[in-house]
């Protein structure tokens, strides 16, 4: 684990802009608009996916995808110039929220600056042409870091633009070596101290995949090395197979208590309904209730909240990475108030450090806590919107419902009424009960 990382990330949002696809210009104006919405969310973060160049040669879609760089240290003139980016951030850390960037550092574009200038720090097929080793990228070719000085020039371009943002999330950062990413941090810390560092870590069956084909596809517990936050892919299959049906809660329960054990004592995680390489929240669950319920859990759990641009619009359509497609403010539907109520619950102290355990329950229920010397915070979650008589760890009594605040929770001899909507609330802990 990165040594540094602080346990205070687990008490923040994280807030995702596809910039081409967030107003309708499609520009970094667009998006510095509309900061004051996104603070008033609750977001301490604001990742822009790439603003660099996009490649021509290969495109996918009419505008091709952000992930297809033609060149790392420019930004994307589609979007405003160099001037324009940094109005956007400097207003970003005026409205006391961090900028995180996207970096991705596995491929180009067939077309880029390095494949002009330094055509020998790339991956080479069996025929000599450039290539990638992951067959659907067709619109981008991968570089090769046996190349030293491919390293020299990346670390630089983080520098780069480390002296202007706050943090990377790192694309793919599995397929690029670890040494790299430790080297990188360590220098980018002198230049940025304090910067954040998120991994896109990949599915387990990816990196067996990959592994399988001689890549040196990293774990989470590798990259923890270097950084300080991976995404929640490790058990995204079990979350995804519960909601198709194919898996029971107690399995889903199970991945989660193991992440307790197999991480390091300070690790986080990015837990996500959705993001722009999956479906949206409001189509995977199109049921309110068990929407309501499953949003709820995303803020209670240990780790780092991620919200997609238009979650808060209950958006279901997946915006496009290669055209023009924006996101749909329209449909009449805000849950802004109710993640501005989750934000609060978001700081609370017990999500900093704590014994983090989850319970399957009968009817679909996942009772989890977080706990602490004699504080827990208690929370129910109704996966399946049913009601339920649920068993709780709790001294009898009323409390403030930190989940829904016009709904007060009552225990009464050990026991809770569940409406099928989602419960939080605070109570002591003797040590006593299950966990």
């Amino acid at each position: 684990m990165a040594k540094s990382t602080s346990k205070s990330c687990r008490n923040q949002i994280m807030y995702s802009v596809f910039v081409r696809n967030y107003s309708p210009e499609g520009t970094f104006e667009g998006v510095r608009r509309d900061l004051g919405r996104i603070r008033d969310l609750g977001a301490d973060i604001i990742w822009l996916m790439p603003i660099h160049p996009i490649g021509e040669v290969n495109r996918k879609g009419g505008l091709g995808s952000p992930y297809a760089i033609r060149d790392y240290r420019a930004v994307n003139p589609e979007y405003g110039a160099l001037e324009d980016f940094q109005r956007l951030v400097d207003d970003i850390h005026k409205l006391g929220m961090r900028c995180v960037i996207d970096v991705v550092y596995n491929h180009t574009s067939p077309d880029s600056r390095l494949a002009r200038e330094h055509p020998e720090w790339f991956y080479r097929k069996p025929d000599g042409s450039f290539g990638n080793r992951v067959g659907e990228w067709w619109d981008v070719i991968d570089l090769d870091y046996s190349q030293p000085g491919l390293w020299d020039y990346q670390i630089e371009t983080l520098k780069y633009w480390a002296s202007m943002v706050d943090g990377f999330r790192c694309d793919v950062a599995p397929l690029v070596p670890l040494d790299f990413w430790l080297r990188a941090r360590e220098e980018v810390e002198r230049v940025r101290p304090g910067c954040l560092w998120l991994a896109e870590s990949v599915e387990p069956g990816a990196v067996r995949e990959w592994r399988a084909q001689g890549m040196g596809a990293l774990s989470d517990s590798e990259l923890y090395q270097a950084f300080d936050i991976c995404y929640d892919y490790d058990i995204y299959d079990v979350f995804q197979a519960y909601l198709e049906g194919r898996a029971p809660l107690e399995r889903y329960a199970e991945a989660i208590n193991a992440q307790e054990t197999i991480y390091p004592e300070n690790y986080v995680k990015l837990r996500f309904l959705e993001n722009h390489d999956r479906a949206r929240a409001a189509f995977l669950i199109p049921n309110h209730r068990v929407r309501h319920n499953w949003e709820a859990f995303l803020y209670f759990q240990k780790g780092m909240t991620l919200l997609y641009a238009g979650q808060e619009a209950r958006d279901g359509h997946r915006p496009s990475l290669f055209d023009k497609d924006e996101v749909d403010w329209s449909d009449g539907l805000d849950y802004s108030e109710t993640m501005r109520e989750l934000a609060a619950l978001k700081r609370n102290p017990l999500l900093t450090d704590s014994r983090y355990e989850v319970r399957a329950l009968p009817r679909d229920i996942l009772y989890a806590t977080h706990r602490k010397g004699d504080r827990q915070l208690v929370g129910v979650f109704s996966l399946r919107g049913r009601d339920a008589l649920v068993p709780a760890d709790a001294p009898d009594g009323v409390y403030p419902n930190l989940a829904l605040e016009r709904a007060p929770v009552k225990v009464s001899e050990g026991m809770l009424s569940c409406r099928g909507f989602p419960i939080v609330f605070e109570a002591p802990w003797t040590g006593e009960g299950p966990g």
